[in-house]
């Protein structure tokens, strides 16, 4: 661990904290109706593709109609992707000829892309079509991204609004998210990409002979726009295989520096926004205080695991840390960091492969995926999930002082605590119910790159990330099998969905009810000691659950290799 590393991991987090007001406001305006400075270009479009779909705009829908609408959409774009992946080797824009993607690989890429997942059996370079890539990938990165976003507000409003009985509308909410926030960041995006060597074209790969005479075939593509979106919607998937350790992909320090500000930049403002629409940006400020916390917990454990190695390493002289599975052009205090990252938020890109970090360098993004990413999280997702857990700690906190819950002037009742509760205890269903079915499945064994300790990771890191809608993997597995595929994408499925009713539930809970007054007996919100309480019910609901597999696993692995031992 150095100053010049630490200086680095500074500097991002006040990037991040430096884009969260004017981002928020952006967002509260958009999200509002109201006018913004993109208005005069983008409203006209807004209006016309209301006009086209049939969608009155003035129109706002009950938390059932709401839910009912997104998981409908989302139903209609799995078909669409699964139509094209299959039919790809018909199908236009395919130069290399790529051939149908296989039933169950398909099932899964489809699964994995509308849940904002972007989990991938396969390599995207060897496997799918431009057309693939851009009509069926790209487009559900923008549509999954917004979705996730916008059930963020609708839940926002629950908490903001007083006794009605809607909580906005999912069509218009998620038109506005994508004209007005995704797609001109991404446009910015694309181009700064392309000037720092990101390839963006039609053309078919490129034939190339090395200077060891050696016939090489350089694969390239729209990868640029993709790469956009796959970061700012936090969804993850990688044009290529090797995603953002691949130079085409993530080329530079300043393109690493600037696709890390990218995967926290919304999540992070989506706090500002929550606070701004509950009239108290306080209250916004204390949820990314607690968000910040775990995340400079989970640096600091991480940077220092891969700074400090192993025994083994250093038994043979090498001391500068754990460089293996690591881009030589970005080192282990942006690689550990970026690890940090895209697992804290949900996006799953990768500049450094996870399999190859030490064992607790490894059990930070298992931890924070397992916690639900709630630390800034996914595009929404992150915020609505933590806003489950802020409802079981002013649930803990009115035990406390012997008072009903409250929150931002409502009160938290039992249907709250329950629905919160569901939708937290869905996660360690789907991610320790299908580990511990994989490791005593015959078949599903056989796919393990390790045994032992990190081979049980292996697994758990697998159905812990697609659970969390994630997408990153710790390799060495291999999942692109009938059984992984079919249990990935019903983890998938669920993890994302089965989390959402929930959610949703809650916000029409709160929207149809009275505000209440603060008094003397209510618990403060907006102070270090709600926030610090806040992350002990984290911690706690997350070790209680998950300790014992990391145990099993990370841990396990960890004490082995102070006695030399390796899996």
């Amino acid at each position: 661990m150095t100053v010049i590393g630490w200086m680095q991991i500074l500097l991002f987090c006040a990037l991040v904290l430096a884009l969260v007001i004017p981002l928020g406001g952006y967002m509260t305006r958009v999200f509002n109706s109201e006018r913004t400075l993109l208005s005069p270009i983008l409203r006209p479009c807004e209006r016309l593709l209301y006009r086209v779909a049939g969608i009155d705009e003035k129109r706002e829908q009950h938390w059932v109609s709401y839910t009912l609408s997104m998981l409908l959409f989302h139903v209609g774009g799995l078909a669409v992707l699964y139509v094209v992946l299959r039919a790809q080797a018909v199908l236009p824009l395919n130069p290399m000829s790529q051939s149908a993607v296989a039933p169950d690989l398909a099932f899964n890429t489809a699964v994995s892309f509308i849940t904002n997942t972007n989990w991938q059996n396969y390599g995207g370079e060897s496997t799918l079509s431009y057309l693939s890539q851009m009509l069926g990938l790209t487009v559900q990165n923008f549509l999954s991204a917004a979705t996730g976003i916008v059930l963020a507000v609708a839940l926002i409003r629950g908490f903001a609004r007083r006794s009605v009985q809607t909580i906005g509308n999912f069509w218009v909410d998620v038109t506005r998210c994508t004209l007005y926030v995704l797609l001109p960041i991404c446009v910015v995006f694309t181009l700064f990409l392309v000037w720092q060597g990101v390839p963006q074209t039609l053309g078919p790969s490129v034939e190339v002979t090395g200077l060891e005479g050696v016939r090489q075939t350089i694969a390239i593509g729209p990868v640029a726009s993709q790469v956009a979106i796959k970061l700012l919607g936090t969804n993850g998937g990688g044009f290529f295989n090797a995603n953002a350790a691949h130079p085409f992909e993530n080329p530079t320090a300043l393109s690493n520096l600037l696709q890390m500000l990218a995967i926290f930049a919304l999540g992070a403002a989506l706090t500002n926004v929550f606070g701004r629409m509950v009239g108290n940006q306080r209250q916004g400020w204390a949820i990314l205080a607690a968000m910040g916390l775990l995340f400079i917990a989970g640096v600091a454990v991480c940077y220092w695991a891969e700074a400090h190695g192993s025994a083994l390493l250093t038994a043979q002289g090498l001391t500068g840390g754990n460089m293996e599975g690591k881009e030589i052009r970005f080192g282990i205090v942006a690689s550990a960091l970026f690890a940090v990252v895209t697992t804290a938020a949900s996006c799953g890109a990768v500049n450094a492969m996870h399999d190859s970090f030490t064992a607790l360098g490894g059990m930070i993004p298992l931890i924070n995926m397992e916690l639900g990413e709630i630390v800034v999280g996914g595009v929404g997702a992150g915020l609505y999930g933590m806003l489950l857990f802020v409802i079981v700690t002013v649930f803990v906190a009115g035990l406390m002082v012997g008072r009903t819950p409250e929150y931002v002037g409502k009160k938290i009742e039992a249907r709250e605590v329950k629905m919160a509760m569901l939708a937290i205890l869905i996660l360690p269903l789907m991610m320790l119910g299908w580990t511990a079915i994989a490791v005593a499945y015959p078949p599903a064994v056989a796919s393990m790159g390790n045994a032992g300790p990190h081979g049980f990771s292996e697994v758990l890191y697998a159905f812990t990330s697609q659970t969390a809608n994630n997408g990153s993997a710790f390799a060495g597995l291999s999942g692109s099998t009938l059984f992984y595929n079919l249990a990935g994408a019903v983890a998938m499925f669920i993890g994302r969905f089965w989390m959402i009713v929930p959610a949703m539930a809650i916000a029409g809970s709160l929207a149809a009810k009275k505000a209440v007054a603060a008094s003397s007996g209510t618990f403060p919100t907006t102070g270090g000691l709600f926030v610090g309480l806040l992350v002990g019910v984290i911690v706690i609901v997350g070790g209680l659950t998950f300790f014992p597999a990391l145990a099993l696993g990370p841990i396990a692995e960890h004490l082995a290799m102070g006695t030399g031992g390796l899996f």
